[in-house]
């Protein structure tokens, strides 16, 4: 298929072009290389999927040197007139977008940023599906929309009304924008709640990453709640797989479904929503102990309270995962953290780190 892949510079977005195009698929991807973290990051990102101009210019197309399918374009894709011309242009099969202003925290104090990458974005994107069908849209959401809800694990299943983030809000708003244009103009839509994704070639401003790097520097590292939160920290491997199962599976109207007992994750429009995840929450304690194994060295910890726009658990319910694609994350903490420092230590070219006994500490 002819997929364009939005977000492409990132973590998840570069990891499924890689993945996409190890099977065949032909692949344009976009982004806009904002400096929300280091774009040196995000270069070498696309360095390594073959896009070795060391700038990208603005809508000027890069064929990869690595992958004869694939294209990248440096866009932002609250220019409408460029998405549509492109999507006019290209006739793609799917469309997979990813590109998102991430973050809780910096969600409330850059709100800005969100309403212009979240949502305006995102309108156009939907706007390009209309007027150039498609087979699919797949989109990121996140297991931030689960909020205040306090029912583990989380259900796809489950009211999300209740976001503690414009983070959060934003991407639920991206889902009822989806099933919006999903019933008024039959586009199949599926919105991909992830959850915690870590790996190589992840986010600076992700906590895995930031403890790494604190760790390695011997930096103070801050613990909100005292470290008693739980995250289902999803590998990246376990995450484009799910996301590639779902691309192949367009959504469906539901046949049963019920507008008397409306299920929140499917329609009577081509609509469904999924959880990614692990399935198998850890505590963050329990998470930094082992990170600290695979680095050699103890982390300075600094016990703190509850932030703002925290949640204090996560827990994916993948059932519907499980049913459809026999879809089961098999990447143990232990596996994912050690290829993910092997993969930073070469990375940032951290060659002795002092060793500490974590037996003897």
């Amino acid at each position: 298929m002819k997929i364009l892949v939005t977000g492409t510079a990132g973590f998840v977005g570069f990891h499924l072009a890689e993945q996409l195009l190890r099977r065949g698929d032909e692949v344009v991807g976009i982004d806009n290389i904002n400096d929300y973290y280091d774009p040196k990051l995000k270069f070498a990102r696309l360095a390594e999927s073959g896009i070795d101009q060391c700038l990208v210019d603005w809508h000027t197309e890069v064929q990869s040197s690595k992958h004869i399918g694939y294209r990248f374009i440096r866009m932002n894709l609250e220019d409408k007139a460029a998405l549509m011309t492109l999507c006019a242009k290209e006739h793609f099969d799917v469309i997979v977008h990813l590109a998102a202003q991430a973050g809780v925290r910096y969600s409330i104090t850059n709100p800005d940023a969100y309403a212009q990458s979240n949502l305006i974005s995102f309108l156009n994107i939907l706007e390009a599906s209309r007027h150039n069908p498609l087979k699919h849209l797949v989109y990121a959401s996140s297991s931030s929309v689960y909020g205040l809800n306090g029912t583990m694990p989380f259900s796809v299943k489950h009211c999300v009304d209740h976001p503690i983030s414009l983070y959060a809000a934003s991407k639920k708003a991206n889902e009822l924008m989806a099933h919006t244009y999903s019933h008024l103009y039959k586009i199949p839509t599926s919105g991909l709640r992830f959850f915690t994704v870590y790996g190589p070639w992840g986010r600076p401003d992700m906590a895995y990453f930031s403890f790494a790097d604190a760790i390695c520097h011997n930096k103070p590292i801050p613990v909100f709640n005292y470290g008693k939160m739980r995250r289902d920290f999803t590998y990246i491997d376990d995450i484009v797989k799910g996301v590639v199962n779902v691309i192949d599976s367009p959504a469906a109207a539901c046949q049963g479904w019920d507008n008397t007992q409306p299920d929140p994750s499917r329609s009577s429009a081509p609509y469904c929503i999924y959880n990614i995840g692990n399935n198998q929450p850890v505590e963050l304690l329990t998470f930094i102990r082992e990170l600290e194994k695979c680095l050699g060295k103890e982390a300075i910890l600094e016990l703190k309270q509850m932030q703002p726009g925290d949640v204090t658990a996560t827990w994916a319910n993948i059932d519907d995962l499980i049913e459809k694609f026999n879809y089961r994350p098999d990447t143990t903490i232990e596996e994912g953290l050690r290829k993910f420092t092997d993969w930073y230590k070469a990375y940032y070219a951290i060659e002795k780190l002092q060793e500490i006994s974590i037996e003897a500490a």
